[in-house]
């Protein structure tokens, strides 16, 4: 059995995460956290995100949680999942610029075409732009559940492997070392997106 720390600090459905993850982990203990000691005794770590940027970041400060944050994300496979992607960058457009955790070189800008409805919301086709073990079992151009009106925009671009289509190509899901962060909600997205978390759960 391993422990897989869902980072819970006061913001989002995370409950709808831990769901997902016993679902696909039924032997696995899944645990809603904002204890960083929980954290980095944790096999894995699952960073989910709703919201704005800014509120995201001063509960994430007043948790404590930025500094376990940082070192789980270098130390043990670590799932982003929609702002849990945005936040890993140095800076958003969002709250009239904020600074993210800089973990991932790059910023955070809003879809700027007037002709879009904003959010970007609903079932969308990510291009598998690169393997990846989590990619196993997941048909390319496979579509999942999205709501944002942001999207990362990484300094290097290497570390994309998933794109999406919304008026512009963006980035949907990157993977540097032990991280892999997507802008889609795989809790949301049926089975495709519970074969993602179950390649997750078996990341080696």
């Amino acid at each position: 059995m391993q422990t897989i720390a869902i980072v819970d600090y006061g913001m989002g459905n995370v409950r709808s995460v831990q769901k997902a993850l016993e679902y696909v982990a039924p032997n696995d203990e899944c645990i809603l956290t904002n204890d960083p000691k929980v954290i980095r005794d944790s096999d894995r770590v699952v960073f989910p995100g709703q919201g704005a940027m800014g509120s995201c970041m001063r509960a994430l400060e007043s948790n404590d949680l930025i500094s376990e944050i940082k070192l789980s994300s270098e130390s043990k496979p670590f799932l982003g999942i929609c702002l849990g992607l945005q936040l890993l960058f140095g800076y958003s457009e969002e709250n009239n610029g904020t600074n993210g955790l800089s973990i991932v070189p790059g910023d955070v800008v809003k879809f700027n075409n007037k002709d879009l409805k904003i959010p970007h919301m609903g079932w969308n086709n990510v291009n598998q732009v690169k393997n990846h073990p989590l990619w196993y079992k997941i048909d390319n151009n496979s579509r999942f559940y999205s709501v944002h009106s942001y999207y990362v925009n990484p300094t290097d671009t290497s570390c994309v492997v998933g794109t999406t289509e919304y008026g512009q190509l963006f980035a949907s899901a990157i993977a540097i070392d032990k991280i892999f962060a997507v802008q889609f909600h795989p809790e949301k997205s049926q089975s495709d997106g519970l074969q993602l978390l179950r390649n997750f759960v078996e990341w080696a």
